[in-house]
């Protein structure tokens, strides 16, 4: 077993036979077959999802996350195996048609996954923060590869899986000294707003990621937590505009209202808005006549392994 952060995941072997240890009730259980071992977890998760288990004197979790360790047992091991690499969507200046940017997602270099079941799966059983890194990591090497310099990479992060801003970015940083990449080109994306509760710590991790010369965006903004509320309080140096509500902005009057609120706000705070999810023209159009700053969508170019140069001219 690895000694680093508790929290990065670590790579665990099950025994056809074995152990299962609840100190907290002085009981242990002897399970003679994988079947057995699930279902123990199982009982133990419904029972308290928390409470801390010891497998064969090894390894320490919760019984959720033993429980879902089995349960996506394929996942977990691609998590940690797995080489990933980013697509990159690209981003356009809506003024000028120009590239200004391009988000990284997530991708496998050898087969097809589903991104939101790993991020689901490693979330429930604790490899949420290794995913994250990795994530982080294939980003910046993508940037250093792909993206020009003087061009902005947007890249998602998971405030959940930064307990200590400033020994977790650590990693991060070292990455991007590695490969060269001037920080200022860097956007660090908060996503998963809906689940935030702690805005303190949250502005102390976007402070982190602007000390070293980087920016940082809100994403999602207007979908659950991340109302315009948060952009007062955390002052962002983008804001992403939830989906939702640049679906058909040309036609719907309650979203032009929201979209000119988010505009208006923006504007006195020195904030960029970024429209996502734009897939038709009346929606660009909508956008640009209307102030908003950047955007993207599949529309203006799909995700690709390298960067696409979209094609568009405007009236």
């Amino acid at each position: 077993m690895k000694t680093t952060c508790i929290h990065c995941g670590v790579t665990m072997q099950y025994e056809s036979k074995g152990q299962l240890t609840v100190p907290s009730i002085g009981q242990s259980f002897i399970y003679r077959s994988r079947e057995e071992l699930e279902g123990a977890a199982k009982s133990l998760a419904d029972h308290s999802a928390e409470i801390q288990v010891h497998l064969n004197g090894k390894y320490e979790m919760t019984a959720s996350e033993l429980h879902y360790r089995l349960k996506y047992e394929e996942l977990v091991t691609l998590i940690q195996s797995e080489r990933f690499i980013s697509h990159l969507q690209p981003i356009i200046n809506v003024a000028s048609g120009e590239i200004y940017g391009y988000e990284s997602l997530l991708r496998s270099d050898s087969r097809a996954l589903n991104p939101g079941l790993l991020f689901k799966a490693a979330s429930l059983t604790g490899f949420h923060s290794m995913l994250d890194q990795k994530a982080r990591r294939a980003a910046i090497e993508a940037k250093s590869k792909y993206v020009p310099h003087g061009v902005k990479s947007f890249i998602n992060f998971l405030p959940s899986t930064i307990y200590n801003p400033e020994f977790c970015l650590r990693h991060t940083f070292q990455i991007v000294e590695d490969y060269g990449v001037d920080p200022k080109d860097l956007v660090f994306e908060v996503v998963e707003t809906e689940k935030i509760d702690d805005i303190d710590h949250l502005k102390k991790v976007l402070n982190v990621y602007k000390r070293e010369g980087m920016k940082v965006a809100l994403d999602d903004v207007g979908s659950g937590f991340a109302n315009p509320e948060l952009l007062t309080l955390l002052k962002p140096d983008y804001v992403k505009i939830d989906r939702s509500y640049i679906d058909h902005c040309d036609e719907n009057p309650d979203n032009q209202a929201f979209l000119r609120k988010i505009i208006h706000l923006a504007r006195e705070l020195g904030i960029t808005v970024l429209g996502e999810g734009i897939e038709r023209k009346e929606e660009l159009d909508y956008c640009r006549s209307i102030g908003i700053d950047l955007a993207q969508g599949y529309f203006i170019g799909k995700p690709m392994e390298r960067p696409l140069i979209p094609s568009l001219t405007f009236d």
